[in-house]
């Protein structure tokens, strides 16, 4: 009997303990995921951090590789890099000396290993400047309809000093593959910025076909398109190789797009509210809209990177840097507000804006945006000075409103259809006068590219013998003479003429800017200021 009850009682201990095993088992599987998280949270704070520890001695060897790519091309080129043989830095046989900026690059996108030369670029133009205080970059495709990076590079520039200019590069990267297509972007730069380029405050850069990954099979997530995803997958790795060619060139990295317009004052204003900061930062935000006008430190882009890699097929870029400094300052177990406290700590707003959205047509193909930026302000198209009395006459062909009157008087801009051969602008002193300066500037901020091309600012004596002479001789003074007896005393020069005249010329009776070639574009003259012995 005692052997036939043992069966019977064991049974009925384990019916018993059944129910409490298995909800011991489901509040186990709870908390084993709630470690899972907890662990894989910890884990991408340590690769961070890691990463971050890094980041210093990468710089360190970035800048020192540089260095030496820049002594190799100072010694090989005297002049611009012709875009017909373009330089790969591993054709300066540094490739072993250029570190990868991540050993893990190779991880986040393992196609690299069959290519050892997809993370080096096409620099198609430049003269491999370094050692700047900002570099800023400018990622560019090709559009289905307009296009307006020379535009964005024409204001970029429109006011920048030559001290600004010698310590800041532009980096123009085309993120496209086709050689055709890349080298009629550089070759339309090149010709609208010939200066630029050879000083090397210019670049222009393309990625190998190698470097992108197969973006045919992406998982499509937030509920967007197919091509959607595919083109913001792409963006996040143009951004990320761009911005890893730019780390070792200056000390400040500056996101930019190539549909926008700038402020005049934007480098200062720039310079000023970084230098102000009192607080560790990582971006400051020059507009609030999308990944326009964010000022990085260079020495922190490898980390950023690196973030971007990790999730590059997974969120747009805005939403990744808003993650990276979530993973950075926020405590899980603290609310939203104070996450978002800790996060401005290290993002922080300028206003103004110093940069507008001024682009329709989205790189992504059939979208358009007409997305603005409220706290740019009402742009300054014109300038105003007191100009001594004069009777105002020109040959162009006025457009709407903006009359030659309006800019000599301050009130607005004058803009013209295109000038021809020939054609002149004039202003007549109603009394003769002593004339010590004088300033024009064409284009404005909205139209930079429309300016006086190959236009000589002339100057009439109001000495009819000291006329007639010039006409006699050809020249006085050390300026050439025309026909008509007005001296030749400058030119307008990237769209600006100013400087001193003369005084041994006496009293001027007119100012003549006289156009010497056809124009492809129109013309707006935005300042003018002429300077008196009483103004």
């Amino acid at each position: 009997m005692r052997r036939r009850h043992g069966p019977l009682l064991t049974a009925l201990c384990l019916g018993a303990a059944f129910p409490l095993l298995w909800y011991a088992a489901w509040q186990g599987s709870r908390g084993n995921d709630l470690d899972m998280y907890q662990s894989q949270l910890l884990e991408l704070r340590q690769r961070l951090l890691y990463a971050e520890k890094e980041n210093k001695k990468r710089s360190h060897e970035l800048s020192s590789a540089l260095d030496e790519i820049k002594h190799v091309v100072a010694k090989r080129m005297n002049s611009t890099t012709n875009h017909t043989d373009d330089t790969k830095w591993k054709e300066l046989n540094l490739t072993r000396k250029l570190p990868v900026h991540f050993t893990n690059m190779y991880y986040y996108l393992p196609h690299l290993r069959e290519y050892e030369d997809a993370i080096f670029p096409n620099v198609i133009f430049g003269q491999q400047r370094t050692g700047v205080s900002l570099v800023m970059g400018i990622p560019t495709v090709k559009r289905e309809k307009h296009h307006y990076l020379i535009n964005t590079l024409h204001s970029l520039l429109y006011e920048l000093s030559e001290e600004q200019k010698n310590d800041c590069v532009i980096i123009i990267f085309v993120a496209e593959v086709n050689a055709e297509y890349v080298n009629s972007v550089a070759e339309s730069v090149k010709t609208s910025f010939p200066r630029e380029i050879q000083s090397g405050v210019l670049e222009v850069i393309s990625p190998p076909a190698s470097y992108y990954p197969d973006l045919s099979n992406l998982k499509k997530t937030f509920g967007d398109s197919e091509d959607r995803v595919r083109w913001r997958t792409k963006q996040n790795l143009d951004y990320s190789f761009l911005m890893l060619y730019a780390q070792p060139k200056g000390t400040f990295y500056l996101q930019l797009e190539d549909d926008i317009i700038a402020k005049p004052d934007y480098i200062q204003s720039i310079e000023n509210f970084a230098a102000k900061q009192s607080q560790e930062w990582m971006i400051l935000e020059f507009s609030q809209l999308g990944f326009i006008g964010k000022l990085f430190k260079s020495e922190d882009l490898p980390l950023i990177v690196e973030f971007f890699l990790m999730f590059y097929k997974d969120k747009p870029i805005d939403w990744l840097i808003d993650h990276l400094l979530w993973v950075k300052v926020c405590n899980p177990e603290k609310d939203a507000i104070h996450c978002e406290k800790e996060k401005a700590k290290l993002r922080i707003r300028a206003k103004p804006s110093l940069f507008q959205h001024v682009g329709i047509y989205s790189s992504l193909a059939g979208k358009i945006q007409n997305l603005k930026d409220k706290d740019f302000g009402k742009n300054v198209l014109h300038k105003t000075h007191n100009n001594p009395p004069a009777k105002v006459d020109t040959s162009l062909r006025t457009y709407q409103q903006y009359t030659l009157e309006k800019v000599y008087k301050g009130k607005d801009c004058f803009w013209a259809s295109a000038p021809v051969a020939g054609d002149y602008i004039s202003f007549t002193f109603l009394n003769p006068l002593k004339v010590e300066k004088y300033f024009f500037r064409s284009g404005n901020m909205e139209h930079p590219g429309d300016k006086l091309f190959n236009t000589t600012v002339e100057v009439l004596p109001a000495d009819e013998m000291l006329r007639k002479e010039l006409v006699d001789n050809g020249s006085k003074f050390n300026y050439p003479a025309t026909k008509d007896g007005y001296l030749k005393i400058g030119a307008f020069e990237n769209g600006i003429a100013g400087g001193s005249i003369n005084q041994s010329i006496g009293k001027i009776q007119a100012i003549r800017l006289l156009v010497n070639s056809d124009s492809p574009v129109w013309a707006i003259l935005s300042e003018v200021f002429i300077k008196t012995s009483e103004n």
